[in-house]
């Protein structure tokens, strides 16, 4: 299990691009769930990043919405942003 905690510039996204849109922020909240138990699961096609994001990864809430985070320790992620592919890369 993985222990997820938000940056201040993650929560500020969050409730711009996903709080209140009802289809998305449900379909957040499933991949979260999957992305607690297992954050390498097929399903949310996480991946490292590199360039001026090295050291970061990030998986697929739907389509177009990206989660970039990083681990801090073995099991302990920190979500930092929230959006569409060209947003948060």
């Amino acid at each position: 299990m993985v222990k997820i905690t938000f940056s201040s510039p993650f929560k500020r996204a969050f409730k711009k691009k996903v709080k209140g849109k009802q289809n998305i922020e449900s379909k957040y909240w499933e991949k979260i769930d999957i992305f607690i138990k297992n954050p390498f699961d097929a399903q949310l096609r996480t991946h490292k990043l590199s360039g001026k994001l090295e050291g970061m990864w990030s998986f697929t809430v739907e389509h177009d919405l990206r989660v970039v985070f990083y681990f801090s320790e073995k099991d302990k992620a920190v979500f930092v942003d929230i959006g569409k592919h060209d947003e948060v890369y």
